[in-house]
């Protein structure tokens, strides 16, 4: 199944953000020497990409929109690690700002796919 009209932009945004985050762990990891938020971030950054792929393997219209639901889950699930890194002062303004932005915009296409589908499937 396509994810969107375009073909897949949010696989590959969500790809694109999770090469980010995979660089913000080690980062965190290696500068920061932090090692509790960076795995979680990592873990749920990356997921969001995960679940879109198996979405567009989904065998029927429900299985992709449930796997979108979690893609979009895990996106705000990442949105709230990022607040907690720069709250804390893991992350400056300028890092925090470029990639919270990124993570808002998979967020906004990962639910304009979800309401578009369940439209779909209502009618």
């Amino acid at each position: 199944m396509d994810t969107t009209e375009n073909g897949g932009v949010v696989r590959d945004k969500s790809k694109n953000f999770a090469i980010r985050i995979i660089k913000l762990y080690i980062y965190l990891r290696d500068t920061k020497s932090e090692t509790v938020l960076s795995k979680q971030i990592l873990r749920s950054g990356t997921s969001i990409g995960a679940n879109i792929v198996e979405a567009e393997c989904g065998f029927s219209k429900k299985d992709f929109l449930a796997k979108m639901y979690i893609a979009f889950k895990e996106c705000a699930e990442t949105e709230y690690w990022l607040e907690l890194l720069y709250e804390t002062n893991f992350l400056q303004q300028k890092e925090y700002a470029s990639i919270k932005e990124d993570c808002s915009e998979l967020k906004k296409l990962l639910s304009s796919i979800t309401k578009t589908t369940k439209n779909k499937l209502n009618n």
